[in-house]
């Protein structure tokens, strides 16, 4: 099965990025995903069920350990490929 998250971490700050903000990037962009996509007010990240749910609990124990006092996701099923 292959996931999509789309996720968001607050609070915001629109002149610098957060420490949360920041680790909750690298996580996804550490994983072993297929695709992701950085933006400054929302990330996305595709692949394999396991690696996305590896990488969105490494995200939110991560993010929540820099700072973050809300994390938003959305995760939806795109596809039947993949572990």
């Amino acid at each position: 099965m292959r996931l999509r998250v789309e996720f968001t971490t607050e609070p915001f700050d629109l002149d610098e990025a957060p420490a949360h903000a920041v680790v909750a990037r690298q996580v996804v962009e550490a994983a072993e995903l297929d695709a992701v996509d950085v933006g400054p007010f929302g990330n996305t990240a595709e692949g394999g069920a396991d690696a996305v749910l590896t990488a969105v609990d490494a995200l939110l124990r991560k993010s929540l350990e820099a700072g973050a006092t809300r994390v938003t996701l959305q995760l939806n099923v795109i596809g039947e490929g993949g572990q």
